[in-house]
């Protein structure tokens, strides 16, 4: 056995009772003694904000036999207690992180062996699941035929820069990864949203799973192209009727969590940062400007200007799925820091140090714990 590789852990199931959780109807089913279809594991550090809502959402599933999950990777806060508080979850703790993995990776693996599931539900802590949701989703996936199930959730903005650069993030990864070519046996690109995973066991664990991929911070798209070239079906979409999350709470999150992600969603990101800062700049000199051309009585040309530069902005925004008062905050603030983060993340990259939840991980895939690790 590889000695950096951590050990399997003891997964002889716990005993699951049906239980009902606080809020809950009596007649809601929560969870069977027989083997789950679905294993739901949430991986968790660190988010009492929103863990109680997510979980909520996850026991109120109904027509399907569930275990869940929750792998408490190192929590600091009342994660561990929250998640505890909802009878029939399982809570466990992930093996010591190794070198060269990073923590999520090491948190789903934990969760992974521990279950006993014929599907496997890889879901985010800040999510929400609507209502029914995942008897669709297990319905859409042995429809479509495939192995793996991803859906981008519908995302929740509150503050000024979430509600500014989440449109922009959002609409250049739609032009990025297209649902529809990720989804296409044929075409090579292929993307995930860790927020939501819904793989069949079998599939999982003939790629190798997180094990495969466990350094790797990307690890949705990582897992992603793992399972597309390995020929297996995958398929992607938007997912606002089933799934909804707020990523990022304040700026300070937002920032760490995209400086992560950019440069390694985006092969080329000074570029994209220089051409999108250009595209626009040209837009909004040309709508300011306009007025001088209806002084000079050029009138046909500066209508146009005035009308276009900022459509052009708009509709290369419409593909993130946001709502129109969203696209105009992007189109007017979201472009110049979507960019900034562009910047960052490849800096960052560059640097080899990257920062998230506490942990720095460097391109070398060794793991630095900081102050707050020990």
């Amino acid at each position: 056995m590889d000695p950096t590789l951590p050990p399997r852990p003891d997964t002889t199931p716990l005993p699951l009772l049906k239980v009902v959780s606080p809020g809950l109807s009596a007649r809601t089913p929560i969870l069977s003694s027989r083997r789950p279809a679905v294993s739901i594991i949430v991986p968790a550090r660190n988010e009492e904000a929103s863990l109680g809502d997510c979980l909520r959402s996850l026991v109120a599933q109904t027509n399907v036999p569930v275990e869940i999950i929750v792998v408490d990777d190192g929590s600091t806060d009342r994660t561990r207690e929250i998640a505890e508080s909802f009878a029939g979850v399982r809570v466990i703790s992930p093996c010591p992180l190794p070198a060269g993995w990073t923590g999520k990776n090491n948190a789903v693996v934990a969760g992974a062996e521990a279950s006993r599931g014929e599907w496997l539900l890889f879901t985010d802590a800040d999510t929400a699941h609507l209502p029914g949701s995942l008897e669709r989703a297990l319905a859409e996936a042995k429809e479509n035929g495939v192995d793996m199930l991803s859906y981008s959730p519908e995302q929740i903005a509150v503050t000024f820069w979430e509600m500014a650069v989440l449109p922009v993030v959002f609409a250049e990864l739609a032009h990025a990864y297209p649902p529809k070519q990720v989804s296409d046996p044929a075409s090579p690109i292929a993307a995930a949203n860790g927020q939501y995973i819904l793989i069949r066991r079998d599939a999982y664990e003939a790629v190798g799973g997180h094990r495969a991929i466990a350094g790797e911070l990307l690890e949705d798209v990582a897992l992603a192209r793992v399972v597309k070239n390995s020929g297996r079906k995958l398929r992607f979409r938007y997912a606002a009727d089933a799934v909804r999350t707020r990523m990022y709470r304040n700026f300070h999150q937002l920032r760490e969590g995209w400086t992560k992600n950019l440069a390694l969603l985006f092969p080329q990101p000074g570029w994209l940062a220089a051409k999108l800062l250009f595209l626009w700049s040209v837009a909004w000199i040309m709508f300011f400007w306009a007025p001088v051309g209806f002084a000079g009585h050029r009138r046909p040309w500066w209508t146009s200007a005035l009308i276009l530069a900022p459509m052009y902005l708009g509709q290369r925004l419409r593909r993130a799925n946001f709502d129109w008062a969203m696209e105009v905050l992007g189109a007017l603030f979201g472009y110049p820091m979507f960019a900034y983060l562009l910047l960052r993340s490849k800096w960052a990259h560059t640097r080899g140090i990257v920062l998230w939840k506490d942990r720095a991980y460097s391109d070398s895939n060794k793991r630095r714990s900081l102050a707050t690790d020990h």
